[in-house]
């Protein structure tokens, strides 16, 4: 964890917007702004998976690399706001997580909580949507996006054995493909809406791919795999190729509305 008395929210990679891809990366840093200390924790908490998705920075920034495609990367702790959830999530600003008390987020004022919102989180979602615009505007067609994330090898005494898991809602053009291209390596366990559900209202791919009915998938990536830097660039050789050809498949580059499994939604296709 670093606290930074000159804050920005996120940061963009840049890459070829003629791609037609775009990365994203929502709990790739826990970094907090200097007013907000630690939150009241130790150290040690910000090692964990509560503060950020352990290896997902180096995934997205390799990605980046071997792609051309731009990312965007939320810099802030996941324990400060989750960028990940809606406004109106009640895990948004989480006070207990894993197990973990976080003191600097009980009691949470409305004023805070809305401070919080506008200061980070929609920063970053603004800097998503115009990344996502830019590369609409240069290939005159909506992009291709990928989130990264990553999971804990265990959670709440369950073990869990999928190496990677395609998190989605109702949209198969990306995920279909993805989780095929993966499993094709036996040494693999792929989870398919493992270990989560990718159908959650209000999150990032919701915000900005549902609704804009842009072709788009979530991949979790066990964190012990990518905890250092040569299980992250095996991942990243991985995925690139698996992604590179998906991006070419004819439909991908189509505004297409196919709902959500969380209820009806509002469509707002630009394209």
């Amino acid at each position: 964890m670093t606290r930074i008395s000159q804050f920005s929210p996120f940061e963009v990679v840049e890459g070829d917007r003629g791609k037609g891809l775009v990365l994203l990366a929502d709990h790739a840093g826990r970094e907090l702004p200097e007013e907000y200390g630690s939150l009241g924790l130790p150290s040690a908490e910000f090692e964990r998976h509560i503060a950020y998705d352990i290896g997902v920075e180096q995934v997205t920034r390799r990605l980046a690399a071997l792609t051309g495609a731009p990312a965007v990367m939320a810099r802030f702790s996941r324990l400060l706001i989750d960028p990940n959830r809606g406004e109106d999530d009640p895990t948004l600003i989480r006070q207990l997580y894993d197990g973990t008390v976080v003191p600097g987020n009980y009691p949470m004022k409305p004023e805070e909580r809305a401070r919080r919102i506008e200061l980070f989180h929609q920063p970053y979602h603004d800097a998503v949507s115009a990344v996502i615009a830019s590369v609409a505007e240069k290939t005159g067609a909506p992009p291709f996006v990928l989130s990264v994330h990553s999971f804990t090898p265990s959670m709440q005494g369950r073990s869990r054995p999928w190496h990677v898991g395609i998190l989605w809602d109702s949209d198969p053009r990306a995920a279909a493909p993805l989780i095929e291209a993966l499993a094709a390596d036996e040494s693999l366990i792929v989870g398919d809406n493992e270990p989560y559900d990718g159908a959650l209202r209000g999150d990032t791919m919701f915000r900005h791919c549902i609704v804009n009915g842009i072709a788009h998938a979530l991949v979790e990536i066990r964190q012990d795999l990518i905890a250092d830097a040569a299980g992250a660039e095996a991942w990243a050789r991985r995925l690139a190729p698996i992604l590179e050809e998906i991006n070419a498949m004819p439909d991908i580059h189509e505004v297409r509305m196919f709902g959500s499994r969380t209820g009806p939604i509002e469509e707002k296709a630009a394209w």
